[in-house]
């Protein structure tokens, strides 16, 4: 068959004209396997596509749910860091209290956040990765010590409470509430002095609000003076006991008189400018044992 000729002739019925084409046996075959091979390759790689437009949808599938999943992970992150910060905020409060009952002998520094300092990068050093096994580990690790440290902090708090009941006269002498509302013009420490230029020490906080602000008891205590005292203007001063004296300086006016007993929130007085004053506002000291402290030190609201 190979070796045999074709011939294949054409007719033009117009003209009446034909035309051969004389083809080897080979050539005839060589064209049968080539078209053969055509249509194979075809359904081959229509069979390819098909499998590839299936694996292409599976694949979008999946990106879209490891997107999810990083979204959620993402969100979950950003929520164990404000439970974190939140822990934070307890311990801080936690702290403050202890240190207002001496339940603490020396003031104790302000606790590192869950985790350690590592934690700090959390999320910058694992969220931008997107390495969700790294990530998973971590938060693992993160939420175990959140629940010691919740466990801890609970176990605290239940000693705590049982102290605050034992010295319950002494909170309630302990001022723990701002004096006014307004805002902190100058903090307790060293400064520039507003009249000398000069670096002095300042003994307590300027809170600045308009003139007639009205000045509350931040504890119960005892009205120890109420009047005129020099750069403080008018000033008063109370006794809470335990060697806590708290001072008001530069009042408009004075609502209380020596010897007068007065509650936590009890009006005593006006925002004033009197004194060494460059505008309204009340100077508030806290002394303890007649050295200035930081009242920051015991406010909690």
């Amino acid at each position: 068959m190979l070796l045999r000729k074709f011939h294949i002739v054409v007719f033009k019925d117009s003209s009446g004209q034909c035309y051969k084409l004389r083809l080897h046996g080979w050539m005839v075959f060589s064209l049968l396997l080539l078209l053969a091979g055509l249509i194979g390759g075809n359904v081959y790689l229509w069979r390819y596509f098909h499998e590839y437009g299936v694996v292409e949808g599976r694949l979008g599938i999946a990106e879209k749910t490891v997107q999810e999943q990083k979204t959620q992970m993402l969100s979950l992150a950003s929520k164990m860091k404000n439970l974190e910060k939140d822990l934070y905020r307890v311990r801080d409060f936690d702290s403050k209290l202890r240190i207002m009952i001496n339940l603490d002998h020396q003031q104790a520094q302000l606790p590192t956040p869950v985790g350690g300092p590592e934690t700090r990068d959390f999320s910058k050093n694992y969220l931008t990765m997107y390495r969700q096994e790294l990530l998973a580990r971590k938060m693992h690790n993160f939420l175990y010590q959140l629940s010691t440290d919740a466990r801890l902090e609970e176990a605290r708090q239940q000693e705590l409470i049982q102290t605050l009941r034992e010295r319950e006269d002494m909170l309630a002498a302990t001022p723990s509430i701002w004096p006014v509302e307004g805002w902190i013009s100058s903090s307790f420490g060293y400064r520039t002095s507003p009249f000398t230029g000069k670096r002095e020490f300042h003994k307590g906080l300027d809170i600045s609000c308009p003139l007639g602000t009205p000045i509350y008891s931040p504890a119960k205590g005892v009205v120890v003076n109420a009047g005129r005292r020099g750069a403080y203007g008018l000033r008063v001063s109370i006794d809470h006991g335990a060697g806590t004296i708290t001072r008001y300086g530069h009042m408009h006016r004075i609502s209380v008189k020596p010897g007068q007993t007065v509650t936590r929130g009890e009006l005593v007085g006006y925002v004033g400018t009197t004194g060494r004053s460059t505008g309204p506002h009340l100077h508030y000291e806290v002394r303890l044992n007649g050295l200035p402290v930081d009242p920051m030190r015991y406010i909690l609201n």
